[in-house]
């Protein structure tokens, strides 16, 4: 598993994950995560294109991070969800807590401001 990062527009943090989130994979991208969301990151977006499995430990990590940027005033989104992962987020009613989108493009608008030209 390898987590990818790149800022946006300057604001907007796309974290890319590659193979699976579990109880090995994830503890220093949580940590990684919360420090940027206490420098002030408030709009993240996880691409799940890539993202193949998800354990329950996994699941508990994306309630965390979102529970951080939540605090800080921030929000999570994910985007390119896909069959087994996508099954679990229903399943666990997940899908009711997170923004999720289809595309990173449709997630980035999301955070645009609601009077924003379009």
């Amino acid at each position: 598993m390898e987590f990818y990062y790149h800022e946006d527009e300057g604001d907007v943090l796309i974290i890319s994950a590659d193979g699976g989130i579990d109880r090995h994979t994830s503890s220093q991208f949580v940590q990684e995560i919360v420090d940027l969301i206490k420098g002030g990151l408030k709009k993240i977006i996880i691409d799940c294109d890539k993202l193949t499995y998800i354990s329950s430990y996994g699941l508990g990590v994306l309630l965390r991070v979102h529970k951080r940027a939540r605090m800080a005033g921030g929000e999570v989104k994910i985007a390119n969800v896909h069959s087994r992962v996508a099954a679990v987020l229903n399943l666990t009613h997940l899908n009711k807590i997170f923004g999720i989108y289809p595309d990173v493009n449709r997630a980035r608008l999301e955070f645009r401001p609601k009077d924003a030209d379009v």
